[in-house]
């Protein structure tokens, strides 16, 4: 069995949800592998991050380890005080991996192989039976399982068909559109967060969120149970230090 516990506070008798923050450190080990050796030390990364705030690490292992490792995921694992998403492709070596590791949960995702970074959702109508395969082996060893979707409605009610706990929404659009035009960048996602709330599926979100857009967002969809932050977080770091900016972000979801 698997336990989730969303933080709620109950205000005017609404619960209202206490969206988390999710920090993918991937960036750390791309950096540490630039160089070779093991500086910046990822497992150290996690711990601070935990300890400056975080409610969660998040890893995406791909296949040739440009990143994140194999065996970084194996030694991650103990040092979680919060809770370990993994994000990937379901491959035979990532299945392997999660069963190995049974993190908290685990995001699936359409990568390619080579893809730099994740840049579409699911087809959950055309994948629907491969999906839902995959996501009962992570569900009988209590996994939480997330799939990567966009805003089509017919993606995210095909989600829950398969037996996903949760819809990760992938935000590079809004990100992108945030700018222009912020209402209409928003608006798709609250539809779409919309239709997967009216039919049992919690609401995840990730890619491209940033200190500019995140607190909009999360006006939007106060309900987003987690956002998952890696490179402009990361980024920002760089010049306002890990502890400061992990507190911004969390700040922009209250």
């Amino acid at each position: 069995m698997y336990f989730c516990i969303s933080i709620n506070i109950l205000i005017n008798n609404t619960f209202i949800i206490m969206t988390k923050l999710s920090v993918n450190i991937n960036k750390i080990a791309t950096l540490r592998n630039a160089r070779g050796g093991n500086i910046p030390n990822v497992l150290t990364a996690a711990i601070n991050c935990q300890l400056f705030g975080a409610d969660g690490i998040t890893v995406h292992p791909r296949p040739d380890e440009r990143h994140i490792r194999y065996h970084d995921v194996l030694e991650i694992k103990p040092i979680i005080t919060t809770e370990f998403n993994i994000e990937g492709y379901p491959s035979n070596g990532f299945i392997a991996l999660v069963l190995s590791v049974k993190p908290d949960q685990v995001t699936l995702v359409p990568d390619a192989h080579d893809a730099i970074t994740s840049n579409a959702g699911w087809d959950t109508l055309k994948n629907k039976s491969f999906l839902t395969d995959i996501i009962s082996i992570f569900r009988k060893e209590g996994i939480r399982t997330s799939l990567f979707v966009d805003t089509n409605p017919v993606n995210i009610e095909n989600a829950a068909i398969t037996g996903a706990d949760r819809v990760e929404l992938y935000t590079e659009p809004y990100a992108t559109e945030f700018n222009h035009n912020a209402i209409g960048a928003v608006t798709p996602f609250v539809k779409a967060a919309e239709v997967a709330r009216s039919i049992g599926l919690k609401v995840n979100a990730g890619h491209d969120l940033n200190l500019d857009n995140l607190r909009y967002f999360h006006q939007n969809i106060p309900w987003v149970e987690e956002v998952s932050i890696g490179h402009a977080l990361i980024s920002d770091a760089l010049y306002l230090g890990l502890e400061n900016t992990i507190q911004m972000y969390k700040g922009q979801l209250t």
